[in-house]
């Protein structure tokens, strides 16, 4: 097997679904968290200056989605054909695609255009976006793609917390489908596990 390392800072965002995924494969890994202090040191070290970067047996890779994509092969929780895969990855990317609407607006630095952004997406892009996944998750039985678990239900579940700080709300509360499919992940003995013994931290 593999020697795997994570590399990310001490929060769970972006480093969350590869942890996740390593755990759920009962897979060891190192857990390496990076101090704000110590990053601009490493930083030139890393693939395209940026993290999480995932090492496997020394060789360092980056890109959250193309990176968790390949730990589910390992963890067997890729679709069992193109079709299925091709499932997976259109709801990652629209996670993804959710997940870049709100760090638009809350990571904006005027705070006046920001307040303006907010309301369209507390209104109108949230909204839609949590229907949608909804409907999905509806449609396959408390999962997001399939009917069945894959890592599209980990990839959710790991950056919920982050989404949620961002949006200073419960993303799920109101939407049954997808709180199911959180439920389903949490459930799952490796990540209680995980989420049991993870440094806790706020995002």
């Amino acid at each position: 097997m593999p020697d795997y390392k994570v590399y990310y800072f001490n929060v769970k965002a972006l480093g969350e679904p590869l942890r996740f995924l390593l755990s759920y494969g009962n897979i060891p890994f190192d857990d390496i968290r990076i101090t704000r202090e110590e990053w601009p040191a490493l930083k030139p070290t890393m693939p395209m200056g940026q993290m999480p970067v995932l090492d496997v047996d020394g060789k360092k890779v980056h890109q959250s989605i193309a990176m968790s994509r390949y730990l589910a092969k390992q963890v067997g929780l890729v679709g069992a054909d193109a079709w299925e895969d091709l499932q997976i990855d259109t709801v990652v990317d629209t996670i993804n695609d959710f997940r870049l609407k709100i760090g638009v607006v809350s990571y904006e630095p005027d705070d006046e255009v920001k307040e303006k952004k907010l309301v369209t997406l507390n209104n109108e892009v949230i909204p839609f976006y949590l229907e949608k996944l909804d409907d999905i998750a509806r449609e396959n039985n408390g999962y997001l793609a399939n009917g069945k678990l894959s890592w599209a239900d980990l990839y959710f579940t790991a950056i919920l917390d982050y989404l949620n700080y961002l949006t200073k709300t419960d993303l799920v509360a109101n939407h049954p489908n997808l709180r199911q499919v959180t439920l389903n992940v949490l459930d799952i003995d490796q990540i209680k596990a995980w989420v049991e013994k993870r440094p806790k931290t706020e995002i």
